[in-house]
């Protein structure tokens, strides 16, 4: 008998399935490819920053497929299908009907250092900032962020260090749900990394508007609030407000003349910092007054960081701060303390160290004869202890007086300012990718994702604190110096001291 030919219906069906099966590897192999083009903010298909190169970070416990999926899934679904807890977002008049209601309220006086937004983008006063301004600061760019009509973009050109760009942008994020329909439209340029790199005298020309978490008085970098404001699940540090509220808690388990009357660092003095290494040299209880210990980052991470809780470490009277590659994040849980801060010569400042007042709320340490210079603080200090408690006690206020609250509102009068100097209608770049509350939530990590959700805030029923007007020309130089006289008595103070003791 002849063998039967094939059936039509088979060779339909063998056409369809290896169709499907052509079209499933098409598929996959452009989700593959679009995904290994994608930038994210955790780090996918980035390089890290030229300027400060640290170690990448691998993906590896993914496959790539499911790696793949999540990139697309989280960069280019999550915050066009979002969900909300409201049912619908609110219209255009019901925005405008919220700003009226907040508005009409009289506002609180912005702390004194919000002034200082003014100095930090007094060099663009006069010549405004252009296309090219932004073009230019890119150079010096890990990131970028456009935000129009409430909506955060992010253009991503170099990765940072852990979780910092992802702390940053939740920060923006609820900045935008704080105030909503008041934030202006912008473009920012931001580098996530210590030093600042916007020299005064190699730009004076021509000076680029770039933010980052500290300046000093011979950079153009504008300061914003560090990502840590916003949590540290690296390091198990908390979002500011309940971290704040610890330390202070902390504090109080002993009153001041139970605490221990030595000054105390507690530190990674391994990070090209010459005078934490020189600090390390003081660690004498008898013959500097100060107990200084190494912190082991890579011990604590496994013992889950139980020895280095911020809020144990107000035992002593004295708290010693200490610069590290550049400025630490550290200065605002030292001073939360209570203790008397002791600042060793700091180069760099942030947003809210403007506010600091040598003898007002710190004591100032002379990087000079350092170990002479902790001991003669301790001694003044035990030698007179009501006004070490009491500077100590202020630096205190201060940080308490910097809630999240009054974080959110630097970074609105910040952003609002600088939004009045730009000469363009911001616009995203092709190349950038809006940001939501949700997207960054899918891309997170579980104990990330804890730390996000904590640092959620919700829509103020009050405005902005009141910003004050721009002081004129001379302040801050007179402020600048004011500061350095008070410096140059503690240490003629030091000085007169030491002369004593050696006749």
């Amino acid at each position: 008998m002849g063998s039967h030919p094939r059936s039509p219906s088979y060779l339909f069906f063998s056409v369809v399935a290896l169709s499907f099966l052509s079209l499933t590897a098409i598929l996959i192999y452009k989700v593959d490819h679009v995904a290994s083009h994608t930038k994210t903010v955790v780090g996918h298909n980035l390089e890290p920053t030229p300027w400060h190169f640290f170690p990448p970070k691998n993906f590896t416990e993914e496959t790539r497929q499911a790696r793949a999926y999540k990139i697309i899934q989280c960069s280019y679904l999550t915050c066009r299908y979002a969900t909300t807890k409201y049912d619908a977002l609110p219209s255009e008049e019901q925005l405008k009907e919220r700003r009226r209601s907040v508005l009409s309220q009289t506002p609180e006086k912005c702390p004194s250092f919000f002034k200082f937004i003014y100095r930090d983008l007094e060099p663009w006063a006069k010549t405004r900032i252009s296309n090219y301004h932004i073009a230019q600061a890119k150079q010096h760019a890990a990131f970028r962020v456009v935000i129009v009509e409430g909506k955060l973009y992010v253009d991503l050109y170099y990765a940072c260090v852990q979780s910092r760009s992802m702390f940053t942008l939740w920060g923006l994020l609820q900045l935008l749900k704080r105030y909503p329909g008041m934030v202006p439209d912008v473009d920012m340029m931001f580098d996530c990394m210590d030093k600042p790199t916007i020299d005064r005298t190699e730009h004076a020309s021509f000076p680029v508007p770039l933010f980052r978490y500290c300046t000093t008085e011979a950079h153009f970098d504008i300061p914003f609030p560090d990502w840590s404001f916003w949590g540290w699940p690296e390091t198990n540090i908390q979002p500011w407000d309940e971290q704040f509220k610890e330390i202070k808690q902390g504090s109080q388990a002993q009153s001041w003349s139970k605490k221990t009357r030595r000054a105390f660092w507690k530190g990674n003095p391994d990070v090209e910092a010459p005078i934490r290494q020189e600090l390390t040299q003081c660690n004498h209880s008898r013959l500097w007054g100060a107990q200084i210990i190494r912190q082991n980052w890579a011990e604590e991470a496994k013992g889950g960081f139980e020895q280095s809780k911020l809020s144990n470490q107000c035992n002593h009277r004295y708290k010693i701060y200490a610069e590290g590659y550049a400025w630490s994040v550290s200065l605002k849980y030292i001073l939360s303390c209570g203790s008397l801060p002791l600042l060793i010569s700091p180069q760099y400042e942030d947003f809210f160290t403007r506010g600091l007042i040598p003898k007002l709320n710190y004591w100032p340490v002379s990087a000079t004869n350092l170990c002479h210079s902790i001991k003669f603080a301790v001694d003044w200090g035990n030698t007179n202890p009501s006004e070490a408690e009491a500077i100590g006690k202020r630096g205190q206020q201060l940080m308490e007086s910097l809630s999240m609250a009054r974080v959110y509102d630097y970074v609105f009068h910040l952003i609002s300012e600088y939004s009045k100097l730009q000469d363009f209608k911001p616009v995203p770049p092709s190349s950038a990718q809006e940001v939501c509350e949700e997207s960054l939530l899918c891309l997170a990590e579980p104990k990330q994702k804890e730390f996000l959700r904590k640092a959620s805030t919700d829509t103020s029923s009050t405005p902005p604190c009141s910003l004050i007007k721009r002081p004129n020309s001379s302040f801050f130089d007179i402020w600048t110096e004011e500061k350095k006289k008070i410096i140059e008595q503690v240490k003629d103070m030091q000085m007169r001291n030491a002369v004593r003791h050696t006749m």
